[in-house]
């Protein structure tokens, strides 16, 4: 036997030479599927280049953007974040950098133009064949793809690997809609759907590493019609019946919706699925008929108003979130006026409303505009307001309530305190031991601020007798409504 070196004890780890463990920085901009494709390059990542993901850019080896081109500023951002990344290559030769996302998808020559120190590319249906790609790097090799293989990434994925007690499943991709603002279909392609027993198969993993909370993603996630073993299709209303029948699955979500793809039976599910939580994000974008038909939604104000009306009859006590452009081109004082009258109408309490932003090869992008940018800016100032009064009314109701809070993690407020979502999306700080992290506790909300709410624990969620009570209020509600239909 060889000697070891003066000093270290016969089977000491120093012993053996360590090999460090090389690092991946992910950054990510934009929506729910880009934070869900952001979670599986992270898993492809460690188990082909064993990538262990960090939180801090500058230790890494591997930095990758997660992108968004839904907004100018969003695909200026990208390009900032790249010039300071430059600078570390310049230090660090063997340093990888990659661009991935809607701006990959929609920019890709730009990219290489704009900064030629980037190494890889890749779209967000292209993020299986990842590996590949950093191979290539490894190698200094540019590699670009931002093609659309239909739904084979799913196919090449390794088993999703659980963070906390919520996770995102994407259930399809793409959007066939072609809103004429919107430059989705164009970066992630035509609507495709994942198989229906392939997603099923996700969330029971998921279940079983103690995920309570799944969020079904998509562009258009009601469009959802997967194939099932049988040669037919289902919606999405047949895959939440589903979903909620897996073990351990205590509450879902899904997002994002539009309006045209609601139907009946995923209206009914919410009279009939009590894991389903009381929380829809329904974009409108505008409350004007003639801003709708421009944007191409193919819908008026009067049917989404139906809609929620239909949603409320199901489950009294829903609340709706949305999304608005403001300054949409052509949009007059008087279609101003309109949206406001709906955001009255349907009392949203949250929302992402933004300035219009013109995206290059949208329909939109080449119609007049002749409102000025104050002026936009004031509509969106007023807009955000009123939601912020109607948010702060809510939580000032909540106050005094017990609500079933999925606890996920230690507060960002106090380290001291927990932190956890209630069904209608409000985050609830309250004092509690942190083996309660990945449970349902109830929780009595003592104080309402402006963007969260103080409780305190009561003890764990009778999850039961939670799901059995809205059922119960929702089934009292439409025998009173059909009381006052005969009236």
């Amino acid at each position: 036997m060889s000697a070891k070196p003066p000093g270290v004890p016969q089977g000491s780890p120093a012993a053996t030479p360590h090999k460090s463990v090389r690092k991946l920085f992910i950054k990510t901009y934009g929506c729910q599927m880009n934070e869900y494709d952001s979670a599986r390059i992270s898993d492809v990542l460690a188990d082909s280049h064993d990538l262990e993901l960090t939180d801090n850019p500058e230790e890494a080896d591997v930095l990758l953007l997660n992108t968004c081109s839904i907004r100018e500023k969003a695909q200026e951002k990208v390009f900032s974040q790249l010039g300071r990344w430059k600078n570390w290559k310049q230090d660090k030769p063997d340093l990888v950098i990659g661009v991935g996302g809607c701006v990959a998808s929609q920019e890709g020559a730009e990219i290489q133009k704009r900064a030629p120190y980037v190494d890889v590319v890749f779209g967000p249906q292209t993020i299986h064949r990842l590996p590949q790609m950093l191979s290539g790097a490894d190698a200094h090799k540019k590699v670009v793809d931002i093609s659309f293989p239909e739904i084979e990434k799913f196919d090449n994925l390794p088993e999703p690997r659980a963070d906390g007690p919520s996770a995102f499943v994407s259930i399809m991709e793409g959007c066939s809609k072609y809103c004429s603002f919107c430059v989705v279909p164009y970066t992630r392609g035509e609507e495709v759907s994942r198989p229906f027993d392939d997603v099923l198969a996700e969330v029971a993993t998921l279940a079983g590493q103690g995920v309570r909370e799944v969020n079904l993603l998509g562009q258009n996630v009601n469009a959802y019609r997967g194939l099932m073993a049988d040669g037919s299709h289902a919606d999405l209303a047949l895959l939440i019946h589903y979903v909620a029948a897996i073990e351990g699955i205590d509450r879902i979500r899904f997002t994002t919706s539009h309006p045209m793809e609601f139907n009946d039976d995923l209206v009914q599910v919410y009279a009939e699925v009590p894991e389903l939580v009381s929380f829809l994000h329904l974009p409108v974008q505008s409350g004007s008929d003639s801003v709708l038909a421009a944007m191409k939604r193919g819908h008026t104000a009067a049917q989404y108003i139906d809609l929620v009306q239909r949603l409320k009859q199901a489950r009294p006590d829903i609340a709706i979130s949305s999304d608005f452009i403001v300054g949409f081109p052509g949009e007059t004082d008087e279609d101003f006026a309109d949206t406001m009258k709906l955001i009255e109408a349907i009392g949203f309490d949250h929302s992402f409303s933004f300035i219009y932003s013109a995206r290059p090869g949208t329909p939109a992008a080449i119609l007049p505009d002749a409102t000025t940018d104050l002026i936009k800016k004031h509509r969106l100032a007023i807009l955000q307001d009123v939601i912020a009064a109607n948010a702060a009314e809510v939580n000032r109701q909540m106050v005094g309530t017990v609500q079933s809070v999925l606890v996920d993690s230690v507060s960002r407020k106090s380290e001291a305190q927990l932190a956890g979502r209630t069904e209608n999306n409000r985050v609830v700080n309250f004092t509690g031991d942190r083996a309660l992290i990945g449970q349902f506790a109830d929780v009595r909300i003592t104080e309402a601020r402006s963007n969260s709410l103080q409780g305190e624990y009561i003890g764990p969620s009778n999850l039961q007798h939670h799901l059995q009570a809205k059922l119960k209020h929702a089934a009292i509600d439409t025998v009173q409504d059909s009381r006052r239909q005969r009236a």
